[in-house]
């Protein structure tokens, strides 16, 4: 994944998105920002909406069933 920072301040995390963003305003991505003892999870189009956060873990966990869609 090559990852591209998102806008944010020094209270907020330094969000990342995937270069290979698709839809037509490309902007159809979830984006991460990882902490260090949580990886944070948002929907790019919904930057102030509901977020996820998860264990290095549970993350790790995931990943390898994302990249198979």
């Amino acid at each position: 994944m090559i990852r591209k920072h998102a806008a944010g301040g020094l209270s907020q995390p330094a969000w990342f998105k995937s270069s290979y963003s698709s839809g037509p305003d490309g902007e159809s991505c979830v984006e991460i920002a990882i902490a260090t003892t949580t990886v944070h999870v948002r929907d790019s189009k919904h930057a102030d909406g509901p977020r996820l956060r998860l264990s290095p873990e549970a993350w790790a966990d995931f990943v390898p069933y994302a990249s198979e869609s």
